[in-house]
């Protein structure tokens, strides 16, 4: 791996690097050799130690090990992107023991935003709503857990809910208008005649979703993710016209 460094100055990392059990900084007496693990939900990303070419038992001196810090700084932003998608092999904490837990999604998030930052983990999955009209609207629901949840038919208008992860869950005929679902993962819901009108889709994703006659028509997604959308072989054809999907 080509990787050089000094202390205040890091250049990313080239792919051909990961094999060598050593990387050279480019200054004289600092370098990188295995083996600290750093590792991303559970995904090791590359090994490395701080190792100074100095005489024998001679400890690293503080700038190297900032150098060094600065380095492990490079690997996880460069490095971990290469990792597989957290999406497909996701840890989940367990159900929430908490009797009241599907009634937090009528407060939802107190101090969350759409960084997913919450004062307590919003599990809802499980949880049903079917048809509720008046709960929902205008929830900051950043980072809940939704799996195998039930919205069937609610309003969900200008609901946040960013970061959600809801896999599994059904939201039939649900009303997502002027919604904020920017990086949810709606990864084999069923969302058949959902309403996105208006709504933020940046980085979301719907593999295997159910989406026949849903309604995209005005929301705002990136060309990368709309070319993955289009993939969705239950788009109808007025929903494909409306995202622009090219056949």
């Amino acid at each position: 791996m080509a990787m050089t460094t000094t202390l205040l100055d890091v250049r990313p990392l080239s792919a051909s690097s990961l094999s060598s059990p050593f990387i050279s900084s480019g200054r004289a007496g600092i370098g990188l050799q295995k083996p600290l693990t750093i590792s991303v939900s559970g995904v090791p990303c590359i090994s490395i130690r701080c190792s100074a070419q100095v005489p024998e038992k001679q400890a690293c001196n503080l700038p190297t090990q900032i150098a060094c810090g600065l380095c492990a700084a490079a690997t996880i932003f460069n490095i971990c992107s290469l990792a597989p998608s957290a999406s497909a092999a996701v840890k989940l904490p367990p159900l929430s023991t908490d009797p009241g837990r599907c009634e937090r999604a009528f407060v939802g998030n107190t101090i969350g935003q759409a960084n997913g930052v919450a004062d307590k983990l919003l599990d809802l999955r499980f949880c049903d709503y079917t048809n509720d009209t008046t709960n929902l609207k205008g929830k900051t629901l950043s980072a809940a857990l939704m799996s195998d949840a039930k919205f069937d038919g609610a309003d969900m208008t200008e609901v946040t809910m960013s970061k959600a992860y809801a896999v599994g869950a059904s939201f039939k005929g649900a009303n997502f208008t002027n919604a904020i679902l920017d990086r949810v993962v709606f990864d084999g819901s069923n969302l058949q005649g959902a309403n996105f009108k208006n709504a933020v889709l940046s980085g979301s994703t719907f593999d295997n979703a159910k989406l026949e006659d849903s309604n995209f028509e005005d929301a705002l997604i990136g060309y990368v993710d709309l070319q993955k959308l289009c993939k969705n072989t239950t788009l109808s054809e007025d929903a494909r016209a409306i995202l622009g999907c090219r056949n």
